[in-house]
């Protein structure tokens, strides 16, 4: 998981259980307890990204799906 803007610690699924490489960005943020201003971000692999999406936004979290740039990966 990434946080408050930062790289990403690893550029693998944040899927429990995967380590395939990350493809997709994931960010969100449960609206119940935290400001507009606090975002989380999953990373996932193409295998779970439907998965991930789907569980965020089942909850009715804000959430914004993007494909992992590059730079984003080399700073890890």
């Amino acid at each position: 998981m990434i946080g408050f803007g930062a790289a990403p610690e690893s550029t693998s699924c944040s899927r429990a259980g995967c380590r395939e490489p990350a493809l997709w960005r994931l960010d969100w943020r449960n609206p119940r307890i935290h400001a507009e201003d606090r975002v989380k971000t999953w990373l996932a692999c193409d295998e779970h990204v439907d998965f991930l999406r789907d569980f965020l936004l089942t909850r009715d979290f804000p959430l914004r799906v993007s494909p992992l740039k590059l730079d984003e990966t080399e700073k890890a």
